[in-house]
This record gives C-alpha cells, structure tokens and sequence, in this order.
C-alpha cells in the first residue's frame, strides 16, 4: 500500500499542471491562481495524513539558490521530499524519448517565457540552451507589429498564426481589420530566428558523433509555443535537423515529471534533492 502520494508538478510561467502517480494530470489551470501548498494540498487530498513526494520542472538556467528556494518552498508547503527535474529533460521523457540510450536525442521545449533546447544521452545532458523567447514573445512581436492588445494578438496567433507562409493562408477579422496568417509569419519572424539559433548553438557544442545522431533521429517540439502551425518546418529548413511536434505538446513536462517520478537514477543524476 502506497501510504505518501507522488506529485508532479509543472509551474508554467502561464499554466500550473500537477500530475498525480496513478491519477494522471489533476490540476491544469491558470498560474498565479493559487499558492504551492494549495496546489500540493488540492493534488495531495484531504485528510492530508501522508506528505507526498514530489517532483517538479524548473528552467535549466535557474542557478543553484534559486533550485533551493523552489525546493524549500515545495517543503514547506507539505511535500516530504522533492526532487528538482530540468525542464528539457522531463519534456523529452513525457514525450516518450529513448533518454537512457548512447544513442542522442534532442528536445526543444517551447513555453510562455522560454524556450529550452537540449540534446540528451545516457539520462544526461549534454548541451543545453535556455532562452527568454517563448509564447509570450511571439504575442508581443504579433502586437507590436499589427497594433493590438496582447490579449488579440494571442487570439490571432492562435487563430492564424503560422512560422511560414501557408498554401493556403488563413485569415482573421479584428476590430473590422483582416489579419492574414502571412502577416503574422511575418511578425514573428525575429523571435523565431533566435529559436532556431538556439538549436544551431547547442549543436555546436556536442561532439561529432552525437551531431550526427541527432541530424538522423530529428529533434522533437514540446509545450505549448510548438503548436505554432508550420513551426517543425520553419525548425527544419533553418537548422537542417528534422523536426516533429510530440503528441499533446502542452502536457510533455509534466507528463515527464510523472515518468520521473518512477526514474530514481535520472532524479539522482540530474536533479537536486532536500530531505
């Protein structure tokens, strides 16, 4: 009988997603919504007899106080032990990546503030990027450049928006003005360049042999930014490395974190541990 429950926890900058062991995902809302201990308390259940154990995602560039704070403050908010878990690393096992294998594969995991790009051997990594260009960004590029509220540029991006020109465009009315899917390729095309750089910058640092199993296995895009329409494509022709989106993109860290939390060896490697 498992007496402590085992949480998974997602903190997105826009969505906080908790995965459940034997649940699956319970908690998919709006961040900033709640406190930590609501949130491992509502996950966890009432009576809460039991701390649970939990794992959560943080940013891989979080620097190692900052990986303190988070876990201090998962423990005093009820957990009984937490494991810290890169974000690549549990979007590339909720995507279903071989991470234990020799053999390299890469993640690039697209969120509201961030993208993250990693390619991972043998459950580590062996290069990394992190940068501060995500969903957010697109919206604010989209508005910038056709003059709407951040609230209708993410409307349109998610209405029409494509990372490149479309056989047959789209096309949406905003307060009497049509905006095409070519209009917000266009829009967003520096934000999308600096993704691809990170891509090509994190291939630069990995050896021969590792570039080159990448280049034949393609790299996989995860979270929400990776439903952007045409974006495996856009990835591709700028990188040279194939490119597909993962099943249910949005979910894959969290997803990941619930794999995770059945990986003791990945947790132990890669992650930081406060009893």
């Amino acid at each position: 009988m498992m007496l402590s429950r085992k949480i998974g926890i997602d903190l997105g900058t826009s969505t906080v997603r908790i995965y459940v062991k034997g649940e699956g995902i319970v908690i998919n809302e709006p961040s900033g919504v709640a406190t930590l201990y609501h949130l491992i308390g509502k996950a966890n259940g009432r009576p809460r007899l039991f701390k649970p154990d939990v794992v959560m995602s943080v940013p891989s560039a979080v620097t190692s106080g900052e990986r303190r704070a988070v876990t201090e403050a998962a423990m005093a908010a009820g957990a009984r032990q937490v494991w810290l878990i890169d974000e690549p690393l549990a979007a590339a096992m909720g995507a279903g990546l071989p991470i234990a294998e020799v053999r390299a594969s890469a993640i690039c995991e697209l969120g509201a503030a961030t993208t993250e790009v990693a390619v991972i051997s043998l459950s580590g990594t062996l290069a990394e990027r992190s940068i501060g260009v995500g969903g957010r960004a697109l919206d604010a590029a989209i508005a910038a450049r056709l003059g709407l509220s951040a609230q209708e540029a993410e409307a349109v991006k998610i209405a029409v928006g494509s990372a490149i020109p479309m056989e047959r465009p789209l096309a949406i009315t905003v307060r009497g003005v049509e905006i095409s899917s070519l209009q917000v390729a266009e829009a967003i095309a520096e934000p999308l360049q600096l993704i691809a750089s990170a891509v090509r910058d994190v291939m630069r640092e990995i050896p021969r042999g590792p570039a080159a199993e990448v280049r034949e296995r393609g790299i996989v895009l995860s979270g929400g930014g990776a439903q952007l329409r045409g974006l495996a494509r856009y990835i591709t022709t700028m990188t040279g490395i194939p490119a597909a989106v993962t099943d249910e993109p949005q979910t894959s860290v969290v997803r990941g974190t619930g794999v995770a939390l059945d990986t003791f060896e990945v947790l132990k490697r890669n992650q930081s541990y406060l009893r």
